[in-house]
């Protein structure tokens, strides 16, 4: 099974996605990991990407798939996978298509997580997390069972991230809105789009993508 999760910032795709690959045992990529990979194994897509960065140079769409087309060729993505974070913009998602269609594959779906602008805004603004272990916390929707102290390991130190503020946020949502939110035409003009409610609880999200997915071919 090949998917692809669409959705604005804040809309909960990476943990979906963690939550997918874990159920169904497809691998989660991440364009920003599998670069790292690739320029740390010196493969010569790898060794294309490093020189572009060196010189200060954006990494190009055709180079990104190329590493995607090396990446799912390995043996732990056969069952599938999840792509996280591509493509963005309409571009990539041609570009994404062609390369598959080169291996004689295409993507299975593409489930859109539909959100609130005003909702989202507030989801993110208001997240933090624990500086020793990770754990997600929300000014909200999710405060520790005691005040200052980490549910799941009892540190009292929290960070924020720097970008996690209004005005950020509010550029990412245009960026977002601006070059990907067409996707969801591309796919749905496809046949491929599945949209679920990205603002419901994270298990009641899960179970709705599971629905999704448990009636595809």
């Amino acid at each position: 099974m090949k998917l692809i999760l669409l959705g604005p910032p804040g809309a909960g795709k990476g943990t979906q996605a963690q939550q997918i690959s874990k159920r169904r045992g497809l691998v989660q990529l991440s364009t920003g990991d599998m670069l790292r990979a690739a320029t740390r194994a010196g493969t010569e897509i790898g060794l294309k990407a490093q020189a572009l960065m060196d010189k200060g140079e954006l990494v190009s769409d055709e180079v990104v798939v190329g590493i995607i087309a090396e990446r799912i060729g390995q043996p732990d993505c056969k069952p599938g996978f999840i792509l996280d974070g591509f493509p963005r913009t309409l571009q990539q998602a041609a570009a994404l298509d062609r390369m598959l269609d080169d291996k004689g594959d295409r993507m299975d779906a593409v489930v859109e997580l539909r959100a609130d602008y005003n909702q989202l805004v507030e989801r993110i603004v208001g997240r933090y997390a624990c500086s020793k272990c990770g754990e997600g916390y929300h000014d909200r929707f999710k405060r520790p069972k005691v005040r200052g102290v980490c549910d799941v390991c009892g540190s009292t130190e929290f960070t924020r991230r720097a970008d996690d503020n209004a005005e950020t946020v509010t550029t990412r949502m245009m960026a977002y809105y601006r070059e990907t939110s067409p996707l969801i035409g591309y796919y749905f003009c496809k046949g491929i789009l599945h949209v679920v409610d990205g603002m419901a609880p994270i298990d009641e999200v899960s179970a709705a993508i599971e629905g999704v997915l448990a009636k595809l071919p």
